[in-house]
């Protein structure tokens, strides 16, 4: 017999991508401190890995063309679960196990309501402003090298 999973709103959705994808970006030492910082800590039991391995990158030719294979790209994942029950996941890419056991942990701790909004000050807010200046830094530097092609008519046309 088949237990159904529970049914997940769009939003919630949402909300687990941003926490997975920001947790993904955070460095080792922002998840170090986080956990240094942490009052009580909580009983944490591997569940798989963490474990390093390679998924296929995909990418389409102008952004909508048929796919195609881009190349291999090294990945970690990771899945605790707290002495409370609650199971958490993390990816990331890169060899780095403890940073993405670290991730794993902050997840299971981010799904608990009492230690939510201490994930959500103390990692992922920093993490989103660090991120958000980082994408600003890079777009400006790319638009001072960017060059304006314009079409030339002749005048004997």
């Amino acid at each position: 017999m088949t237990i159904p999973a529970p049914a997940i709103s769009a939003a919630e959705t949402n909300e687990r991508q941003r926490v997975a994808r920001l947790l993904a970006h955070a460095t080792k030492q922002e998840l170090q401190d986080a956990w240094d910082a942490l009052a009580e800590k909580p009983v944490v039991k591997p569940v798989r890995g963490p474990e390093t391995g390679l998924v296929m990158v995909r990418g389409r030719i102008g952004g909508g063309g048929a796919p195609f294979n881009l190349g291999e790209a090294t990945v970690t994942r990771a899945t605790v679960l707290l002495g409370s029950g609650t199971a958490g996941h993390a990816h990331a890419l890169g060899t780095d196990k403890s940073k993405v056991r670290l991730a794993a942990v902050f997840d299971a701790l981010w799904q608990d309501e009492p230690s939510r909004a201490f994930v959500e000050n103390e990692i992922l807010m920093p993490v989103e402003i660090r991120v958000a200046a980082d994408d600003r830094r890079q777009a400006e530097e790319t638009a001072a090298t960017r060059v304006d092609f314009f079409t030339m008519v002749r005048g004997d046309d």
